[in-house]
């Protein structure tokens, strides 16, 4: 007679194991003690969770054995371990009930079946997480149980919460809402997003997405746990914190889209056309291919459950493998931001909802691959049916990285991302193309893009800005109906593909690409001359570079110098700090790859708006005005010294500077200068000059006192206008009132040049102001030596500095500092040439 498959004794109430294997273990006693496995299957089961990750998601883990030693099952049998208090499975999964499965062959596919219904009941489930009787979990698993689907995903508030109102311009799309997923998994708490009657994990990415959240959409954030609190807080500080930089970043791309509109060519009559978004300007004459979408079609093959668990887990390593490989060549050839995208699509593959729901057709008896597919696409349609281009765009990205796990599972089904490239005159006509395919374009063989669908920020868009590609997105159903061979002009900056042009038309075009490419030229060689104004005043213009393969790239747009060399970046992203090897060997490449030219080395500066987890550091209501900086780094000797000894040994192989961030007072000038010659005279190291961020304003009001101890001054605008004016530069309704070009913040930095150049002290600004062209003309009549900036803010910089003469320069400094407001110099803004 067969032993029941949950009998009471497989059922453990109120465990507290000490980490994911001892539950695990636990439970594999259980069935080894009521005999339904031998007890070498607990090895099984532990060796299992080193190649799988087993938890099914919303509190519930469900451990196998590998198939192969399925011969040490003796019956096939499940054993549940409650465990109220919970228990970390993985990074941001946390487990309450443990349901260990040992199956000969299907049997357990009922419980799996009933187990997937049942968690979309959070209302039983918690009941179940804390029960004190045995009953209730037979009953929910046994082969009574009822479970009715959930309809919507409606769940009461925690007991701490607050209110928040979207301020977004875009609503939530995948960047903040990554932000949002990543804060909330540091903290040991179950956190709630509610929109109206919708509710989603903050721990769930697509969860989060599929709530459609929009611009002054009220939203209700609660939490429950031992870091509830703790997690709220932080979590509303980001979301709110990142508001300015959706707001601006909104700003920028409608000015940008404004202006390219005015800047493409245009016919001198009628010409038959179709309209879209400009998604990446530019001018492209050619003849039309375009690349047809066509049905995925995958055949439903059912196999076991336990078999199809172990090809999806495998499917999604090796396609995390693939966009890490895809992310590496991507930011070699593009760029770490663009490198992003596919690291941001890997991360859509750890969504609990879309592996529950695979899970779930499974245990309806399904395929693997066609579960796969059908998830994904639900997934995906319920993304873009929300109405808004931005979640559409993630939607695309979603299909994409789904056809890749897709291709693993069944490589028989026919994913369609073949054939993208053109013949050298192609411009490419799609209803839609996937970053992957965009990525991948060979740049001398298509000359163009255009979509039907999209938007100008979907990855597609950004990668073919990168790529250099004109593209225009939104072209509709019209465009598809385009014949291949077309000759067409597609102009990028008005987001129009005019069909059939005349040769005269041809001809305009032509001649208006030729005058693009001297302009550009022209340009190109201006880079290369120095900042000087026509009465002959030079002014040193450099660029703010992390990372060495950037050099180039900033020496070609007209840099001398890196400026500052922010080295938080190498603290970021990541579970523990860089060892003083590692940051050795990047201050040396940083070194060669500037071959003598001027570098500033920017000692770590974390705190403020830059936080890392694995330090430690203790809550601050204010962190702008707390332990960051220099405060930081006087504080904790383990990461002083590390830094310090890697940066006087890689001054062995060329010129550089050290430079330390958030000054207050002399006595911090003091004390690391003494730590800098104590580790000098131990390397035996060369002389650097060391100098100071003047960042708040004691150091300005000092600065004739810190000039006699320091080398040189490096303002930091953003952050002196932040202190000088009270104004968090990241507050979600004050940041656009934090304009470095107010007249007090002017007023400091004439200070500050005063006080330097009583002890022949340069003056250099590495905080945005120097990028503006009016700030940079204002900063260089108040005497500023160096100007440092992104790379793509120089050229517009030399050439509004190489049109105005020193002593026009001169009286446009001074009026700014007797203006009232930023407005009143901004409007100076004609008298700066």
């Amino acid at each position: 007679m067969p032993l029941p498959l949950i009998p009471a004794e497989l059922v453990r109430l109120g465990a507290s194991p000490a980490d994911k294997n001892g539950a695990i273990a636990e439970a594999g006693h259980l069935l080894a003690s009521a005999g339904y496995i031998d007890p070498a299957y607990i090895d099984s089961l532990l060796r299992r969770e080193t190649v799988a990750n087993t938890f099914l998601g919303h509190g519930v883990a469900i451990p196998h054995g590998m198939i192969e030693d399925r011969y040490l099952i003796r019956h096939t049998g499940v054993a549940v371990l409650q465990i109220p208090g919970g228990l970390e499975w993985n990074p941001g999964q946390r487990v309450h009930l443990v349901v260990a499965i040992a199956a000969q062959s299907d049997e357990h596919i009922t419980l799996l079946r009933r187990l997937t219904r049942l968690l979309q009941d959070e209302a039983q489930l918690q009941r179940l997480f804390g029960t004190n009787d045995p009953a209730p979990l037979l009953a929910a698993l046994g082969e009574d149980a009822v479970v009715a689907e959930a309809a919507v995903a409606t769940v009461a508030d925690h007991e701490h919460h607050f209110s928040w109102t979207m301020e977004y311009p875009n609503g939530l799309h995948a960047r903040p809402a990554t932000l949002w997923v990543e804060t909330a998994r540091r903290f040991d708490a179950d956190v709630l997003v509610r929109n109206h009657q919708e509710s989603a994990d903050c721990k769930n990415l697509i969860g989060l997405l599929q709530l459609g959240l929009q611009h002054g959409h009220e939203l209700h954030v609660s939490a429950s746990g031992p870091e509830a609190e703790q997690a709220l807080a932080t979590l509303r500080d980001v979301m709110t914190r990142i508001t300015a930089q959706e707001q601006a970043d909104a700003a920028a791309a409608a000015l940008k889209q404004k202006n390219a509109s005015r800047q493409g060519w245009a016919p001198a009559g009628a010409l038959p056309s179709i309209g879209g978004i400009s998604a990446s300007p530019g001018l492209a004459i050619g003849t039309t291919r375009q690349l047809r979408a066509h049905a995925v079609e995958v055949r439903d093959r059912p196999g076991q459950l336990i078999d199809g668990g172990v090809e999806l887990e495998a499917a999604l390593v090796a396609t995390r493998d693939e966009l890490e490989e895809l992310a590496v060549d991507t930011a070699r050839r593009l760029g770490t931001a663009e490198a992003g995208i596919f690291r941001a699509q890997a991360e859509l593959l750890n969504d609990s909802e879309l592996i529950t729901l695979t899970c779930r057709f499974m245990v309806q008896q399904h395929g693997v691959a066609w579960a796969w597919h059908q998830a994904v696409e639900q997934q995906a349609g319920r993304l873009a049916a929300l109405g808004s281009p931005l979640l559409a765009a993630r939607a695309a990205d979603l299909r994409d990285v789904g056809r890749r796990v897709l291709a693993k599972l069944d490589p028989s089904a026919d994913t369609g991302s073949n054939g993208v490239n053109g013949n050298g005159e192609t411009i490419l006509i799609a209803a839609d193309l996937a970053p992957s395919d965009t990525a991948t374009l060979d740049v001398t063989r298509t000359l163009g893009l255009c979509t039907a669908q999209g938007g100008p920020t979907s990855h597609t868009a950004i990668l073919a800005r990168t790529l250099g590609l004109p593209a225009l997105v939104a072209g509709g159903a019209a465009l598809l109906d385009v014949p291949d061979g077309t000759t067409v002009i597609l102009d990028g900056h008005g987001g129009r593909l005019y069909l059939d042009p005349s040769a005269d038309d041809l001809a305009s075009a032509r001649r208006w690409l030729a005058e693009q490419q001297e302009r550009d030229a022209r340009q190109a060689a201006d880079r290369a001359l120095p900042a000087q104004t026509r009465d002959g005043h030079r002014v040193e213009i450099a660029a703010n570079v992390n990372r060495p393969e950037k050099v180039a790239e900033a020496l070609t747009a007209g840099a001398e110098g890196v400026g500052l060399m922010r080295t938080e970046f190498l603290f970021l992203e990541r579970d523990t700090a860089p060892d003083e090897e590692e940051q050795y060997a990047t201050y040396r490449a940083m070194i060669e790859a500037l071959q003598g030219r001027t570098l500033i080395i920017r000692a770590l500066d974390i705190g403020g708006d830059k936080q890392v987890p694995y330090l430690n550091l203790p809550h601050e209501e204010n962190p702008f005005l707390g332990v960051r900086g220099a405060r930081l780094q006087l504080r904790r000797p383990d990461l002083l010294e590390p830094q310090l000894r890697a940066l006087y040994r890689a001054a062995a192989h060329g010129p550089m500077s050290i430079m330390f961030p958030m000054i207050t007072s002399l006595d911090e000038v003091r004390t690391l200068r003494t730590h800098c010659e104590r580790i000098r005279q131990e390397l035996n190291a060369p002389q650097v000059p060391l100098g100071i961020m003047v960042e708040v304003p004691a150091v300005a009001t000092m600065a004739d006192r810190l000039a006699e101890h320091v080398d040189f001054f490096s303002i930091g605008t953003n952050d002196l206008t932040q202190y000088a004016l009270a104004i968090d530069r990241q507050h979600p309704e004050l940041a656009r009132e934090a304009d470095s070009l107010h007249p007090a913040v002017l007023r400091l930095i004439q200070q500050t040049v005063d006080g330097a150049r009583r002890h022949q002290v340069w003056v250099g600004v590495c905080g945005g102001l120097a990028g503006d062209p009016l700030g940079a003309a204002i900063l260089t009549g108040l005497g500023v030596h160096e100007l440092s900036m992104s790379p793509r803010d120089i050229p517009a910089v030399k050439a509004r500095l190489r049109a105005a003469t020193h002593s026009t320069l001169l009286e446009l400094a001074r009026q700014a500092l007797d203006c009232d407001s930023a407005a009143d110099v901004r409007a100076l803004e004609g008298d700066a040439a």
